[in-house]
């Protein structure tokens, strides 16, 4: 099974990650933007693992999310991209209404395009989960 993670590098979302490397077989596709909230550095055990596929980008880039979902074709998709801390959203509430808002209806409609073009086994098998709180 793939799975795609966005907000991969960040601490829930890393976390994740590790754990599911652990306890499961398959294959991360990850995703991660690395702003101040992304760290490789808490994915080092990970850097040679050929099962973790990390990749630097935006969750607000349609384009890139229909490569990659056309490309790993992930059977599961689970949402940890978004900006977090409530002190940067008053200095500059840009990035957030970016991320938290453009970022995940730009996914939303990537996924909901490449649910589409499953066969209805598989969209029955499909899975999608949005933690950014």
């Amino acid at each position: 099974m793939t799975i795609l993670v966005t907000g991969g590098a960040g601490f829930i979302g890393a976390n994740f990650v590790l754990h599911q490397r652990q306890v499961k077989d398959g294959i991360i596709l990850n995703l991660d933007k690395l702003t101040y909230a992304g760290h490789l550095s808490t994915l080092a055990s990970l850097t040679e693992d050929p099962k973790h596929i990390f990749v630097q980008g935006d969750i607000g880039d349609r384009i890139l999310l229909s490569q990659l979902l056309e490309q790993h074709r992930p059977q599961a998709i689970l949402n940890f991209a978004a900006e977090t801390h409530v002190d940067r959203s008053i200095e500059g509430p840009d990035p957030f209404i970016q991320t938290n808002i453009l970022g995940t209806f730009n996914l939303l409609e990537a996924v909901r395009a490449y649910w589409q073009s499953l066969s209805s086994l598989e969209q029955d098998q499909f899975r999608f989960a949005s933690l950014n709180r």
